[in-house]
């Protein structure tokens, strides 16, 4: 019998991303604290934090096997979050025009009850237009997207912001890496076939 399959996350743009594999989960809110540590790289902050949701959910439910994610927008070492609003979304795009900045979204699968954990991290490299300031706020008013690292919402028109996309794992940018997540479940006992 296989195993409970439970998403720690509250990103519509994971559940959409999960909802792909046809697979039946449930979505619990892992509720960790999200600051970053003093000098916390971007890439290890979204390791961390993958790990910590997974576990915090893991804790709730031991039986199940459950997945962790989180994306942090690298900008030279320096760690872009979710911006929350207008004013901190128009400066962040501010910073990123004509900049390469890498996504790192990671990803974790903990089952409690059978000792299972492991991770893994999906970087995305991409290059940003040197965009008019009248081009981000149009693109802010259409998308909102003040719940997306970075203020970059690929899946949207997002994608007009961008020269280019460098990834192996297509669905990173969007916020869970598929083909790692699938690889993780498959090694936890996960029939995805």
């Amino acid at each position: 019998m296989q195993r409970p399959v439970i998403l720690g996350s509250t990103s519509r743009y994971r559940r959409d991303l999960m909802s792909r594999l046809r697979l039946p989960f449930d979505v619990q809110a892992p509720e960790v604290d999200e600051t970053p540590q003093p000098g916390e790289a971007p890439a290890d902050l979204a390791v961390r934090l993958a790990l910590a949701k997974a576990h915090a959910v893991a804790a709730r439910f031991p039986d199940s096997v459950v997945i962790g994610s989180d994306q942090v927008a690298d900008l030279d070492g320096e760690p872009l979050g979710k911006p929350g609003d207008h004013d901190r979304a128009t400066a962040q795009l501010r910073r990123m025009r004509g900049q390469t900045l890498i996504f790192q979204t990671a990803v974790a699968v903990v089952c409690h009850a059978t000792g299972f954990v492991q991770q893994d991290i999906a970087p995305v490299r991409v290059v940003f237009r040197d965009l008019s300031d009248a081009a981000i706020e149009h693109y802010l008013r259409a998308e909102q997207p003040y719940d997306c690292a970075g203020s970059a919402k690929s899946e949207g028109l997002g994608i007009a912001l961008l020269e280019a996309i460098d990834s192996d794992d297509p669905t990173a940018l969007v916020g869970l890496p598929l083909i790692r997540t699938c690889r993780m479940l498959r090694a936890a006992g996960v029939d995805l076939l």
